[in-house]
């Protein structure tokens, strides 16, 4: 992403044919929404925001008390590749406030926000890094999404079998024309599934980016005739769609923090499933094609909720790969963070590491391992009652998530 100022952003816009402005934002649960400005309406949006109903956006309240204020944030400014090069589309994020213009408890941008600044008040700044998995499916005659594959090539397959290869190379020329560095793409395991990893970022940035490439590989997947499918388990027999979140600590003091940043996720991986994995199928996919089934770690081991690539200095990571892409990036991002800061700040000790298949180990073997959350309700019902969530989330997500109220 690039940098911007708000002042920046309005010389661009003037003088480089820009005729919309999209101010873009996500519900509780990710989905990107947004509003389209004229250039005209750009500086009253950065002094003052852009209205709307917060009562019609899913999670966001009530008809009580429904206006609510965007406010673009100027540093996400990006240019729409896909949109015509005469009339400029470009897209900012933004935070969302009340009237008198205290933030928005439900947004989770904000939120996001608020546990970087908390992490670094406490000497740490945390990096992440996702891997979204993604099938490519046929259209009908009347253009409605099937489940028919586009391809049935294998994990890391080449063309002629991958027929996936040239849209993914569009989806990462997008994204870099968008200012978002793709690391490496390839065909995954399933029929038509495909797999595109970004170089870790910080927080905020990292989830900006999995939004956006959410909404870029939809609209080059829609453009190739195809559609593309997040969704944790979209054939039964196949493997499912895994967001594998890698994540490092740099700590103020030059300690290394990484085993009790492991510890606290693992300590509390069970009670933030839910707003991890926040769809029934989510439920479908754990256990087995490489999504974890237990809470345990180890290096390499790709059976493992969470695992230690093999890498050195600034790439050393931690990879968890329990969550999928139904989640919310900032939610996840926030509940990582806090999360992992509890572990550091409470000194938890790493369990030993479970240096076997998890997939073929014997009841004996399993014995000592707590299960992931085997159903959406248990999820819920274990977020409900943590403590842990109570503290770091609004009421208003909570219910929206676990039906409290």
């Amino acid at each position: 992403m690039n940098d911007f100022s708000v002042n920046e952003v309005l010389d661009y816009v003037r003088e480089d044919d820009v005729k919309f402005i999209r101010i873009a934002f996500c519900d509780v649960f990710g989905k990107q929404k947004n509003v389209s400005i004229m250039p005209e309406e750009l500086p009253r949006a950065f002094q003052y925001g852009i209205a709307f109903d917060g009562s019609a956006i899913p999670g966001f309240g009530s008809q009580t008390h429904s206006d609510l204020f965007l406010h673009p944030d100027p540093k996400t400014l990006s240019l729409l590749p896909w949109r015509p090069e005469h009339g400029k589309v470009v897209r900012m994020f933004s935070s969302i406030t009340y009237p008198d213009g205290h933030p928005f408890a439900c947004d989770t941008r904000t939120l996001l926000q608020q546990a970087v600044q908390e992490a670094e008040a406490a000497g740490y700044r945390f990096f992440f890094g996702a891997e979204q998995e993604f099938y490519l499916f046929l259209l009908d005659q009347t253009g409605a999404p099937t489940q028919i594959p586009y391809d049935d090539a294998g994990y890391m397959d080449i063309a002629p079998d991958d027929r996936g290869e040239n849209i993914r190379r569009e989806i990462c020329l997008t994204l870099e024309q968008m200012g978002i560095r793709p690391e490496s793409s390839h065909h995954e395991e399933g029929p038509g599934q495909n797999e595109i990893d970004f170089r870790y970022s910080d927080a905020l940035t990292a989830a900006d980016q999995a939004v956006t490439f959410r909404a870029v590989v939809k609209t080059i997947a829609r453009q190739s005739g195809l559609t593309a499918d997040f969704s944790p388990k979209p054939l039964p027999r196949s493997p499912g769609n895994g967001f594998h979140i890698n994540l490092s600590v740099q700590a103020a003091n030059g300690q290394d923090v990484l085993k009790e940043t492991i510890a606290g996720i693992m300590e509390k991986v069970r009670e933030i499933t839910a707003f991890l994995n926040p769809v029934e199928g989510s439920y479908q996919r754990f256990g087995g094609s490489k999504a974890p089934g237990y809470v345990s770690w180890s290096s390499e081991n790709r059976s493992q909720l969470i695992r230690i690539p093999a890498a050195f200095g600034e790439y050393r990571r931690a990879e968890l790969r329990s969550p999928d892409p139904a989640a919310n990036p900032y939610l996840a991002f926030t509940l990582l963070i806090y999360a992992g800061l509890y572990g550091i700040q409470n000194r938890a000790a790493l369990p030993p590491a479970a240096d076997f298949n998890l997939y073929n180990a014997s009841p004996q073997q399993l014995a000592g391992f707590q299960k992931l959350p085997q159903t959406l309700e248990e999820a819920r019902r274990l977020a409900a009652q943590s403590e842990f969530v109570r503290q770091h989330l609004p009421k208003g997500i909570l219910e929206a998530y676990c039906g409290l109220q």
